[in-house]
């Protein structure tokens, strides 16, 4: 059976021991660049024995509403998203949690970026070209209608049409970061990113924090009024998240946690494979809360 197929992923949810009362809160769909629907995350999450999840595809809040429509009352759906923001010069992904879905300033802000990812991914289809990798109408047509285009989706899209062999391949030639045809991305500040978030009543929190993620950095973040680190990552060792625990605690951050599951092909990276439990996620509602009062 194909390791893609999502009836795979559901025989290996099914097996896995279920996560009765916790929260894998980083997750993306078709909405973005993953590879489930709203509607297979959500029963993915269900088989798994969540008892909550965040949608939080790149910079759209598009497929939050569909994950909603079909999670019914044993799963709840908490708002979400994942901003490409920028700090100190440098790329830092921002979630959001909590906010509320109607907020004008928020979603303007995510169209424009959208608007932007829309035009660097055509810019890269170029790019492509003149380094002899043409792609036609049909083979761009999957994801070219996607709300928040990215990399992923033209590696993806040059596999198909046989341009790769795989998306590793795809983007070690050609779509890594200063690649020969890499776009750099539109990342809103930080500061503007998490006003935004705090502004709907939400919760800003720093994702898969890498390793400047000190106590310089943090007091910088905290003073722009950042709510939350994520210490549960597929990607962090038991000593890493550790510390990031330590580092939360010592600046009164709260924490979160998730997958960060894009689809079936990265079985650690499976929904509810990493997740918080339902006390943390009682204290980000309660931050979001109290920011709602501030």
């Amino acid at each position: 059976m194909p390791a893609r197929q999502p009836f795979t992923a559901l025989c290996q949810a099914a097996a896995r021991k279920p996560a009765a009362g916790r929260a894998d809160l980083h997750l993306h769909t078709v909405h973005s660049d993953g590879a489930y629907t709203p509607a297979q995350v959500v029963d993915l999450a269900k088989r798994s024995g969540l008892a909550a999840i965040a949608i939080t595809d790149h910079d759209t809040l598009s497929g939050i509403a569909a994950a909603q429509a079909v999670a019914g009352s044993s799963l709840e759906i908490i708002p979400g998203v994942e901003i490409s923001a920028e700090f100190n010069g440098r790329e830092l992904h921002l979630l959001g949690y909590f906010f509320r879905l109607d907020d004008g300033a928020l979603r303007a802000a995510l169209e424009r970026l959208a608007l932007h990812r829309a035009d660097r991914f055509w810019e890269m289809v170029e790019r492509l070209k003149q380094c002899g990798v043409s792609l036609d109408k049909e083979d761009l047509r999957p994801h070219a209608d996607a709300e928040s285009l990215g990399r992923r989706h033209l590696a993806e899209m040059m596999v198909k049409a046989g341009r790769a062999r795989s998306v590793g391949e795809a983007f070690g030639r050609y779509l890594r970061d200063n690649g020969r045809a890499a776009v750099p991305k539109s990342r809103l500040p930080v500061e503007e990113a998490i006003a935004l978030v705090r502004a709907a009543g939400g919760v800003a929190a720093w994702a898969h924090p890498s390793y400047d993620c000190n106590g310089d950095n943090l007091r910088e973040l905290c003073r722009l009024g950042l709510g939350a680190l994520e210490t549960a990552y597929p990607g962090h060792s038991a000593g890493r998240i550790q510390e990031l625990r330590t580092l939360a605690a010592a600046f009164g951050l709260a924490v979160t946690g998730g997958s960060d599951c894009h689809g079936p092909e990265q079985p650690r990276r499976a929904v509810g494979a990493c997740s918080i439990s339902v006390n943390e996620l009682e204290k980000l509602r309660q931050l979001a809360l109290t920011s709602l009062k501030s």
